[in-house]
């Protein structure tokens, strides 16, 4: 079986315009659902490469209260078919620099976006199969060169099963690719289930008496710093309405899949 390659990037809008994400979002959700009936890729004017085989999983707005900067817009893609399918494709497009490339159809909406190229670590649960839910939560560690697929696998092994106990979904375990640095994990999660573990975590620093503390939230946090070398971050991620990781979305889309 092939490693899965996904992408994920983040769009921000300058000026503060909180119409700007709304209208990027809708926009996005809206042609990659008519992507998916799609036959053949191709390369259309102002909206670049049409295909099914780029797969737009998540598309979240990004919460900002928890430490985005406002306003962003945060996207999940499945490249089906791995390095020669969906990835190639993208990658297809670029050679000549054709003037189809580009994304004329939304000029001067988005500020700036940065991607990261995602490789599935060992026991990565499929993309295709990531539940809706109220929320994501979205890590961004910067690990010891070299050490991202330790660290996802102490993730995977420890973190993943205390968790679950919280009520989080392990959905994600990436590797950034094309650098040695930073590992990225997604999980699925209420918003109960969220605050119930960040008073857990309170309590289990003496900081809440009135819920059950539990120390081995804290016990990870030393166990990480064994992989990390830079920031490390949380934050979550709402996904948008339409989207097929929003609660509501259309019965059996998320697993809707060709096969390479």
């Amino acid at each position: 079986m092939r490693r899965a390659i996904h992408l994920l990037e983040e769009v921000d809008f300058r000026p503060m315009n909180s119409r700007r994400p709304l209208e990027y979002l809708t926009w996005l959700t809206r042609y990659k659902r008519e992507d998916e009936s799609r036959a053949e890729p191709a390369l259309t004017s102002g909206m670049s490469i049409r295909s099914r085989e780029i797969d737009l999983v998540g598309a979240f707005y990004a919460v900002g209260i928890t430490g985005h900067p406002q306003f962003k817009a945060v996207t999940l893609w499945d490249c089906h078919g791995g390095w020669d399918g969906g990835w190639r494709q993208m990658m297809d497009i670029y050679q000549g620099v054709d003037e189809r490339l580009f994304l004329s159809d939304i000029d001067d909406l988005r500020f700036s976006a940065f991607s990261r190229p995602l490789g599935a670590a060992p026991g990565c649960p499929p993309l295709g199969e990531a539940p809706a839910a109220e929320f994501y939560l979205f890590e961004s560690a910067r690990v010891r060169p070299g050490a991202a697929l330790d660290y996802l696998e102490a993730v995977r092994t420890e973190r993943a099963p205390l968790l679950a106990e919280h009520g989080h979904t392990l959905t994600g375990l990436y590797e950034v690719l094309f650098c040695d640095t930073e590992a990225v994990t997604m999980w699925a999660v209420s918003l109960d289930d969220h605050l119930a573990t960040q008073r857990a975590r309170d309590a289990a620093l003496g900081l809440d008496d009135e819920v059950r503390p539990d120390p081995r939230l804290l016990d990870w946090g030393r166990r990480a710093r064994g992989y990390l070398e830079g920031p490390w971050r949380e934050t979550l991620l709402a996904p948008f309405p339409g989207s097929r990781l929003a609660r509501g979305a259309r019965p059996g889309r998320r697993r809707l899949r060709r096969q390479p």
